[in-house]
């Protein structure tokens, strides 16, 4: 696809396509010079959101989430502007003033004019009423469907309001602002000032009483949590009064250290005991059976003081053990410890053993280590009985803990539940203390008429016409398949091209006068272009003189080019032999009327004579007849050779591929075949079937002639 096609079809519908652009800019003139003009009114609300105060409650660690916050407000304010309860309420403002004020922003609709004073007064009580109490009207009654069409009609109903209205933040600034065009200026400072005045009331009244909700309902709900969270602290702390609990967990502790403490004590006095049973033992196995006889006899009177001071001593231990091995009392027991080896000591003094052997510090260290071995002996069944004593007391403590664990899991999720209570509301009591203050900066007032755009109309009316026509005609040019260049041709059937020859204008020419004087400068450009394809042929000839000129379909102009061939072969002194085998439309045939035709000849071999112009015709008589109906191959391939050997060049107007047959048996006998291509043509798809046949022909198919082209710098035409 080459632009400079689709330009030269630009060219040649420009007059219509000036045509349509002038009509649009005439239609546009008149639609537009009655557009009234444009009167816009704009004011400002100042929203207090970018206000440094305000950063006390977004985080400093992240200015993007300050940002996103500002942008959400903003998003916040401008679509509750546009809520269509606000934009109702303007409506009833501007139909009540219309319809009681001497100066009514618009006048009413032709199908309301005529409305009775008694009409208009229940229209008013209606409005008023929908104003008062912000309601929008019913459309499912009759009454108050009449009464929006008559909003409709005004152009004052929500659609037709925010049409021409505009609300955005004003830059990166703190204000929003409200603008509004129409045709009266008065009307649009109206509208703004009222939409405005409407928003800052809503809000306050709306926005500012949801939050009060909100923050008596978290009030009320942080109340009910404090005292659900009392109630559990004051439940744990009477289940520990009434079971004598301080703390289950420090009283399991210091039981259980107890409990470690005396079972070392335990093993200390087990390991005693074993101590003084092998002292003791050491000491009997020194002694022979007299010596033992003598000393319990001796020592018996004795044993009642040690016995005494034992008791006294096991005593003062128990008290020691169950006190949890007080030190107080260890100098108690130190004192009566030393009267007991005083006592013992004593025994030895009395002469209680042997007078004949010396073993008085034996008998006294035995009696030592007896009542020593006994004192932890009755240790171990103290420490026994206050393990058990401990052990009973921490088992006790078991089903308190659990109960306690209890209690103070319930005081955890309570205290957490009012902890996140307390935390929202006094987020929403700081974000009411420091929300945003609404504030109309300026009222609107009437101003000047916008300057008008009616020029700027006009001409994007035309320029918009000019598009849309190049649009159409690419669309056009794009979706046309048909060959209008060589590099078509080439592209479409993969064939080589010989050249092209241009559409020779003006009427239709006879044949016989193509080559006069008169058609000479006509014929000129044709003349040249046609060497070059004389020339291409040549080479593909190669010495071969019988070439076959035919195409796709009848109508492509084949004849004209098969007879300028024979022209131009003959004003280069060659001999010509002109063969007409197209026998269903011997066009050649009837326009040149030769003398012999091609069905005499090959039947009886008669002469051809050479006419004045160095060109000889061979003609047929039509009907349905085929070459090789008229003679056998062998005969006319015979007669073929006898007219190479006569003529220099014979060209043959075949028939088109259509009717293939035809053209097969004429193929036969030819050097070389040439297809003529009208330009401006497609090829259709049961047409490539002949373009198949073509490229199956070979070498033997010297290639395209595009006829009727559009030739812009013929000296540029080759051989693709």
């Amino acid at each position: 696809m080459e632009l400079s096609s689709y330009f030269s079809l630009v060219g040649k519908y420009k007059y219509i396509i000036v045509i349509i652009v002038l009509a649009m800019v005439i239609a546009s003139y008149f639609i537009v010079k009655n557009l009234p003009d444009q009167y816009v009114s704009s004011t400002q609300i100042a929203t207090g959101i970018v206000d440094a105060s305000r950063h006390l409650l977004d985080s400093k660690d992240n200015p993007n989430a300050q940002q996103d916050q500002i942008n959400r407000e903003f998003s916040n304010l401008t679509e509750i502007i546009k809520l269509k309860k606000l934009v109702d309420n303007v409506s009833y403002q501007l139909i009540i003033h219309d319809l009681s004020s001497p100066a009514p922003f618009r006048k009413l609709n032709h199908k309301f004019k005529d409305l009775s004073p008694d009409a208009v007064k229940h229209a008013l009580l209606v409005y008023r009423a929908k104003l008062q109490n912000g309601e929008p009207l019913s459309l499912y009654s009759a009454d108050e469907k009449g009464l929006n069409e008559l909003l409709i009609s005004m152009k004052y109903d929500e659609r037709s309001l925010r049409k021409d209205l505009d609300i955005e933040r004003d830059g990166e600034s703190d204000f929003i602002r409200i603008t509004y065009s129409s045709e009266n200026p008065e009307l649009s400072a109206f509208i703004v000032n009222t939409l405005s005045k409407e928003f800052i009331s809503y809000y306050t009244v709306n926005v500012k009483q949801n939050e009060s909700n909100a923050l008596d309902f978290l009030s009320k709900l942080l109340e009910e949590k404090r005292n659900t969270l009392n109630n559990k602290k004051d439940s744990l702390q009477q289940y520990k009064i009434k079971n004598g609990i301080l703390n289950v967990e420090d009283q399991a502790k210091d039981i259980f250290a107890q409990m470690l403490i005396y079972n070392d004590k335990k093993i200390e006095a087990e390991r005693n005991i074993q101590s003084y049973d092998g002292a003791v033992k050491a000491i009997d196995n020194r002694f022979n059976p007299k010596d033992r006889q003598y000393i319990e006899s001796t020592i018996s009177q004795y044993n009642q003081s040690i016995t005494n001071t034992a008791d006294q001593l096991r005593t003062l231990n128990d008290e020691y053990v169950h006190s949890g091995f007080n030190p107080s009392y260890k100098p108690a027991l130190d004192s009566m410890q030393k009267q007991l080896t005083a006592q013992i000591d004593n025994t030895s003094d009395k002469y209680i053993t042997n007078p004949l052997v010396n073993k008085d510090n034996l008998v006294a260290k035995k009696l030592e280590l007896e009542v020593t071995r006994d004192l932890a002996k009755y240790s171990v069944q103290s420490i026994d009985k206050e393990l058990a004593d401990l052990k009973a007391k921490y088992d006790r403590l078991v089903p308190f803990d659990a109960k306690v664990k209890t209690y103070e899991s319930d005081i955890t999720i309570a205290s957490q539940e009012y902890l996140d209570v307390l935390n929202k509301f006094n987020a929403l009591n700081l974000q009411s203390n420091f929300s945003i203050k609404l504030m109309q900066v300026e009222p609107a007032t009437p101003d000047v008429a916008e300057p008008s755009k009616k020029m700027l109309l006009i001409a994007l009316s035309g320029i918009g016409a000019f598009v849309i026509c190049l649009l159409i005609l690419f669309i056009l040019y794009y979706l046309d398949d048909n060959i209008k260049e060589p590099i078509d041709l080439v592209n479409a059937t993969q064939l080589p091209l010989l050249g092209s020859l241009n559409l020779i204008s003006g009427p239709k020419l006879d044949l016989k006068k193509l080559w006069d004087v008169e058609n000479q400068q006509k014929m000129q450009q044709f003349k040249e272009l046609l060497r070059s394809v004389r020339f291409e042929i040549d080479q593909e000839l190669k010495g071969g003189k019988v070439l076959g000129i035919t195409s796709l379909v009848a109508g492509e102009g084949k004849t004209l080019v098969a007879t300028s061939l024979a022209y131009s072969y003959s004003a280069i002194n060659k001999k010509v032999l002109l063969i007409d085998g197209n026998f269903n439309n011997p066009t050649l045939s009837k326009t040149i009327q030769p003398k012999l035709f091609v069905e005499d000849y090959f039947r009886n071999n008669s002469y051809i004579e050479r006419d004045n112009s160095s060109i000889s015709v061979l003609g047929n008589r039509g009907g349905d007849i085929t070459l090789l109906e008229i003679n056998d191959e062998k005969n006319i391939q015979r007669e073929f050779e006898d007219l190479k050997s006569r003529y220099d060049i014979i060209l043959i107007d075949l028939p088109p591929l259509d009717s293939l047959n035809q053209s097969k048996e004429w193929l036969l006998f030819c050097c070389k075949a040439v297809a003529i291509f009208e330009t401006n043509k497609g090829i259709s798809r049961s047409q490539t079937q002949y373009i198949d046949y073509l490229k199956h022909l070979n070498l033997k198919f010297a290639g395209w002639v595009l006829n009727k082209a559009a030739i812009r710098n013929h000296s540029k035409q080759s051989k693709h």
